[in-house]
């Protein structure tokens, strides 16, 4: 089984970078038979996507993948250090996005067997 681990820094909104990650983190998660393990990073201005309550103006896209993704076990941490900076660290995430740490993602990095970035 193949390990991937996807990074996202893309901002949820203004281009299509972050929701391209998502779609195709969606559909390595949704493979039939060989899924791989997925993890999923959000860094720089892509951690506001973990908030809850948000709406994309685009039918929720952002939100509904992200959702699906935990609802499918896939690990999706936003960084610590730019969560601070955008002082979000402390606001109400989405079920299953969780505050994570450069060791973490060290850690993924180093047992990733391919890392995706957007």
């Amino acid at each position: 089984m193949q390990n991937i681990l996807v990074i996202i820094h893309a901002a949820p909104h203004g281009s299509e970078r972050c929701l391209s990650a998502l779609r195709l983190a969606s559909a390595l998660a949704g493979r039939e038979g060989g899924k791989p393990q997925l993890r999923l990073f959000m860094m720089s201005d892509a951690t506001v996507a973990g908030l809850a309550q948000q709406n994309d103006g685009a039918g929720n896209a952002i939100p509904t993948l992200l959702a699906q993704l935990a609802e499918a076990g896939v690990p999706i941490k936003l960084c610590r250090t730019c969560a601070l900076a955008r002082g979000i660290a402390e606001l109400a995430l989405l079920p299953g996005v969780e505050i994570g740490t450069l060791p973490e993602l060290a850690q993924w990095t180093l047992e990733a067997d391919k890392v995706i970035t957007f």
